[in-house]
């Protein structure tokens, strides 16, 4: 039996969709991942302009380093465990209460340390700097709630990330409420700092309820030390992975803010706020996607890589199609949202965009990695890209500012994507499908074939 919503649609979509259930459950999946960002997208998106305005790009800047600073260390809370405990849990259904518990604790130790290790290194930066210390203290306690997302793995197993999407929804519209009365109040910096901590305290709090609501049992979880070493065994290249994705994709405002001042990060910020807004599609689609690429690995290999590929045609054409049009409209954009003060970042908005191809194709490929098990191999290339990203921010930013700071990140973006995995044997397969997907024959192909009847 069709899902419910398909009756909705045009015939020519039914026709194509009718009896075909598990492609129903990845897009029913899907649509409410898109609901989720997009409310986020629409509403949030008008807000964080607001507030930009309000602020202005000096505090704006602030606020912005202080969540690039806590982001460097956000990986240790996470401990790479998000895509492993997924796919343990579609392989082994069974032992759900001890992974879901394991990864718990995991996760809860993770966050202590990662807040340790910020507090130590922002007294050593900012031994002066009080209103810093203090913006960093409050945003980094908010990985101390990262623990209870081991809920949203287990619903991302099961392709229900509907209850995922309530939960995080309705924390937004509470918190984004509470932020424009501070706008109206004319609140000053450290008050939206606070709403930051509150939102993750909400979500946290909603997770262990709909968990429990929809028959999970939170006192059935069940730690183990042998599950900790085999989780930690496998995680622990993505763990690594995920540093060095997160040193690469946040340094640069660490370093905008060290080397040029809190201005120079807002207008940065702003421009980097509009760039990445859209990467909660190819995330969404390959979170949905990936329990059928993996169940198909077992059954056919001719299959599964033509999933692999398809949905590398299919990062590449939204992501391509997504850069020329933020391009050819990056002054427009900037002045429409942020006015004449922030047009400083419209150049760097131009040359941000880009990076998303190669996050995209990153994205698509982490998933082809993890079913391979060859995540210890994304180590290597991810290390060097941070490499390639840090010394590029060092000889840049001096001269260019924040229009340097967005070269080095789509170099080391690029790099991660066809570069580095270029050099590795075992992952050259997947750097010539991710060329492959370059192709626009392939684009009007994958059209075609969906809307073939």
């Amino acid at each position: 039996m069709n899902s419910h919503w398909v009756s909705y649609l045009p015939s020519f979509l039914r026709i194509r969709l009718d009896g075909k259930h598990n492609l129903q459950r990845i897009l029913n999946n899907t649509g409410w991942l898109f609901f989720d960002k997009i409310l986020r997208m629409g509403v949030g998106a008008l807000v964080g302009v607001w507030i930009a305005r309000y602020l202005g790009p000096e505090q704006f800047g602030q606020i912005n380093y202080a969540m690039a600073f806590v982001g460097l260390f956000g990986a240790i809370a996470v401990l790479g465990l998000d895509s492993i405990v997924v796919r343990d849990i579609v392989r082994k259904l069974d032992g759900v209460n001890t992974t879901l518990g394991t990864a718990f604790v995991l996760q809860l130790f993770g966050s202590l340390m990662a807040i340790i290790l910020i507090t130590v290194t922002i007294t050593w930066l900012r031994p002066d700097d009080l209103i810093t210390k203090m913006v960093v203290a409050i945003i980094s306690a908010t990985l101390f709630f990262k623990s209870t997302e081991v809920i949203k793995y287990w619903f991302e197993s099961q392709v229900q990330s509907r209850y995922t999407v309530w939960v995080e929804n309705i924390a937004f519209v509470i918190t984004t409420g509470i932020k424009v009365s501070l706008v109206l109040l004319q609140a000053s910096l450290i008050a939206f700092v606070w709403v930051i901590l509150a939102e993750a305290v909400m979500i946290s709090i909603g997770l262990l309820f709909i968990y429990e609501r929809q028959g999970g049992r939170i006192s059935a979880w069940l730690p183990q030390v042998s599950r900790a070493k085999s989780l930690l065994k496998d995680s622990w290249p993505l763990l690594l992975s995920n540093i060095a994705i997160i040193v690469y994709m946040r340094i640069d405002q660490v370093m905008l803010g060290e080397m040029l001042g809190a201005k120079s990060v807002g207008f940065y910020s702003a421009a980097n706020r509009i760039s990445e807004i859209w990467y909660f599609i190819p995330v969404s689609i390959a979170s949905s996607v990936f329990p059928a690429i993996i169940s198909s690995k077992a059954i056919n290999q001719e299959i599964y890589l033509d999933r692999i590929q398809k949905l590398y045609d299919f990062m590449s054409l939204i992501s391509i199609s997504v850069s020329v049009v933020v391009t050819l409209c990056s002054k427009q954009i900037i002045s429409i949202l942020y006015g004449a003060a922030y047009i400083e970042a419209s150049p760097i908005l131009s040359i941000q965009i880009w990076s998303g191809v190669f996050v995209a194709m990153g994205v698509a490929r982490g998933k082809w990695l993890l079913s391979e098990n060859l995540q210890h191999v994304g180590y290597w290339y991810v290390g060097i890209s941070m490499i390639v990203n840090v010394i590029g921010n060092f000889i840049l930013i001096p001269s260019y500012g924040g229009l340097g700071a967005s070269v080095a990140t789509l170099l080391a973006q690029a790099t991660t994507s066809l570069g580095a995995p270029a050099l590795f044997r075992s992952t050259r397969i997947s750097v010539a499908m991710l060329i492959k997907s370059l192709n626009p024959a392939r684009w009007f192909l994958l059209i075609s074939l969906f809307f073939k009847k």
